[in-house]
């Protein structure tokens, strides 16, 4: 409570939301953050009818609106989805928020969970203002809100490599299973052995912590080894480097379709590097 009420996250209903995340990882009507936009959302043509100039049209973006866009989601998509649900799950109404107790994110009995939580956020932010008016907005500036910002930014890094990938498929209901939901992440090496510290082996090992979420985190890369060797090929790990699988993902991760129970991201031009196809018969062959 002490430590996400430091970094302005409200611990409790955090934590609620990253439950259900846990209980429906890429499940297109359960699932909580990052959830993709889909073609309706864009309003893109049919793709049976769509030509390449269709999604030029709508989709493409200059370099630079692309680099503003990813600066915003790095540095305040976090605080954005807590407040209004940014890029978390459409069955809510607009503007559902963290803060709300009555929010359709909680139980009715988690209520007072929710304003403890925003008790605990208010007097954060009494102490930021109080560090204002006797150090100077410059002290408060350098010593937290920098910091703040960085640390906003390896954490949205982090979690959004886990689950946006060109690889990594979405299932709705019809086809989701636990399993399936818990394979739909990847490893990735980020910063080494510095990111093991200082991430806690969340980026490493994070399909490990999703089939086993109460396993500590100083343990889990002993139970990622353990499961690889079961898992095979289904194990998913990209040491490609960070900055590099950011602007893929970010620029290869446009839209899901509307139709299918398996869904594969595709990018700005209506091009999805797997299908449902594609998987079912590598399985088929293998078998």
């Amino acid at each position: 409570m002490l430590l996400h009420t430091f970094v302005l996250t409200p611990f409790y209903a955090w934590r609620t939301t990253h439950r259900s995340h846990h209980k429906a990882t890429n499940n297109m009507e359960r699932d909580e953050t990052y959830m993709p936009p889909t073609r309706k959302d864009f309003k893109l043509p049919d793709g049976r009818v769509a030509v390449r100039m269709d999604y030029r049209e709508i989709l493409e973006e200059t370099p630079a609106f692309t680099l503003f866009k990813l600066f915003v989601r790095q540095f305040l998509g976090f605080q954005l989805y807590l407040l209004h649900n940014r890029k978390g799950n459409r069955r809510y109404p607009p503007y559902t928020s963290h803060y709300k107790p009555s929010s359709l994110l909680f139980r009715p009995e988690e209520k007072w969970n929710i304003i403890i939580s925003n008790i605990a956020i208010f007097g954060m932010l009494s102490l930021l203002f109080l560090y204002a008016r006797t150090y100077g907005g410059k002290a408060l500036v350098l010593h937290y809100l920098m910091p703040w910002f960085f640390q906003h930014n390896w954490m949205v890094m982090f979690t959004y490599l886990q689950h946006s990938d060109p690889t990594i498929p979405y299932y709705r209901s019809k086809e989701w299973t636990f399993s399936r939901g818990a394979l739909a992440t990847v490893d990735r090496p980020l910063f080494g052995w510095v990111g093991r510290f200082l991430l806690h082996n969340i980026s490493t090992d994070h399909l490990a912590h999703h089939f086993f979420a109460s396993v500590p985190f100083y343990n889990l890369p002993e139970v990622t080894e353990a499961i690889k060797p079961v898992l095979g090929e289904y194990y998913n790990y990209d040491s490609t480097g960070v900055l590099y699988a950011l602007w893929r993902s970010f620029t290869q991760c446009v839209f899901v379709e509307d139709e299918g129970d398996v869904l594969f991201f595709k990018n700005q031009y209506g091009e999805a590097l797997l299908s449902a196809a594609t998987t079912e018969a590598s399985s088929g062959q293998q078998s």
